[in-house]
């Protein structure tokens, strides 16, 4: 995934049939590792990782790795969230869009005498559509 000079990886469940950028079974996490905050960069589903090893799935060395740091027994798991938060408070948040209300249209008035339009009935609702129609 990711562009050029913007890497970006998804940890995900494949058959081994399949090519490299094939269908996806299930994706597990990703890697970003541009993110500064090291700890930060990989954020697995340790649940559903634990789901797939049980059943026979061999995870390459690279994701090897980050299962032993990351996974749900992982051994960074305390500084990976502590970086999360970092990330969090740090990150800065832009102010809401200002929306400024846009006023209806008016519609024109004829320049008929005024008592006409008062008396006038209000028009009525259109007719609803039959319901159960396709």
């Amino acid at each position: 995934m990711g562009r050029v000079h913007r890497p970006f990886f998804r940890v995900c469940a494949m058959d081994g049939h399949v090519p490299r950028d094939g269908k996806v079974i299930e994706e597990l996490g990703y890697y970003d590792p541009l993110i500064k905050e090291t700890d930060a960069r990989a954020v697995l589903n340790g649940e559903r990782i634990d789901y797939w090893l049980s059943v026979g799935a061999q995870p390459s060395e690279n994701v090897k790795v980050l299962i032993k740091k990351y996974g749900s027994k992982g051994t960074h798991l305390e500084q990976q969230r502590q970086a999360l938060e970092r990330l969090k408070l740090s990150k800065p948040t832009a102010p809401p869009p200002m929306v400024v209300p846009r006023k209806k249209k008016e519609e024109p008035v004829a320049e008929a005498p005024a008592a006409a339009s008062e008396e006038a009935p209000a028009a009525a609702p259109p007719p609803e559509a039959p319901e159960g129609g396709a």
